[in-house]
């Protein structure tokens, strides 16, 4: 049975390493909604970006998820495995997605990658410096601001 892998977590977490690494394991599919947008639009989002920059950036990000997962779901039926690199910030998008997953007869599993408040702006701000291919430059005021939308995952979300 193919499986649905979510990668959760917050920017500069470490999704994207992580589903490299189960990308190679699980012989995957990795669909990483980042890379998407950067190849298509550039990155588009910067220290001075105005709520209608992000409003631009966030319906783009929008549309690239929807083919993408468009593209997993054949690929799930298949019988291959596929990993979303997205993010998953609520309980509700987890849900949803497990849900569909079982209605393609595929399995389910989350993979979060949970590290301090303190590493995590230690990481962006790295990143932020070198801006490596595939990732967006994050304003250090909206990583603030996303962790206090964040919802990490319960226990119950992460058995098998």
């Amino acid at each position: 049975m193919a499986m649905l892998h979510l990668m959760v977590g917050l920017p500069g977490s470490g999704k994207t390493t992580l589903a490299r690494k189960l990308e190679a394991e699980y012989s995957a599919l990795r669909l990483t909604v980042d890379e998407w947008h950067i190849r298509l639009f550039g990155s588009d989002v910067h220290d001075d970006s105005d709520e209608a920059d992000f409003a631009t950036h966030n319906a783009r990000h929008a549309a690239i998820e929807a083919l993408l997962w468009e593209a997993a779901t054949r690929v799930l039926v298949l019988g291959v495995d596929v990993i979303l690199d997205f993010g998953f910030w609520t309980r509700r998008e987890r849900d949803e997605f497990r849900g569909k997953a079982r209605e393609l007869g595929a399995g389910f599993r989350i993979h979060f990658a949970d590290i301090s408040e303190d590493l995590l702006l230690e990481r962006i701000r790295a990143r932020n410096a070198e801006l490596p291919a595939g990732t967006f430059h994050i304003p250090e005021i909206k990583l603030k601001e996303w962790m206090l939308l964040f919802e990490p995952p319960m226990p119950d979300e992460l058995a098998p």
